[in-house]
């Protein structure tokens, strides 16, 4: 975590950071038994105050990330030089995009566990004022941290972090 950033946080468990983790994505280690941080950095008491640029909500849904354009069979030289990658499809980018086109694997088309994450009032008022504070976020289902861009936020289609 940067100094700026550093400057106005502070923990969900109202304690210092473990040493060492001062700059780190959370304050505290994770827990292996349940694969979340012991704490995490939220934006303080005062900068919440400040108001909220997005509606303050809790639960989040794990969706995974989808294609956006069409999906195609790969070719036969595909197939055969991506063989040990995983390879199933490719997704063609329309003309101007700044890439031709992703290859999909099985597992990334059918990432998104489904489950309901629901967080405490400080870290969703922290995605409210502040919707890019985070990069990654909890999946109780997958019980690992993501890609914020995984999820969405409960009964919308809005993706967290946007």
């Amino acid at each position: 975590m940067d100094l700026g950033k550093r400057l106005i946080s502070t923990t969900t468990d109202g304690q210092p950071p473990a040493p060492g983790m001062e700059r780190g994505e959370a304050p505290q280690p994770v827990n292996p038994a349940t694969g979340q941080h012991g704490a995490y950095w939220v934006l303080n008491e005062e900068e919440r105050a400040k108001g909220f640029v997005r509606p303050v909500r809790s639960s989040y849904r794990h969706v995974g990330v989808r294609p956006k354009h069409p999906l195609r069979d790969l070719t036969a030289e595909e197939q055969e030089r991506f063989k040990d990658l995983g390879y199933v499809k490719f997704e063609q980018y329309p003309d101007g995009e700044s890439c031709v086109g992703k290859y999909w694997t099985k597992f990334a088309l059918s990432s998104g566990c489904g489950a309901v994450t629901t967080m405490g009032l400080a870290l969703a008022e922290t995605y409210a004022r502040n919707p890019r504070y985070y990069g990654a976020t909890f999946c109780t289902g997958c019980s690992i941290h993501l890609p914020v861009a995984e999820f969405v936020w409960y009964g919308t289609e809005e993706r967290v972090g946007s």
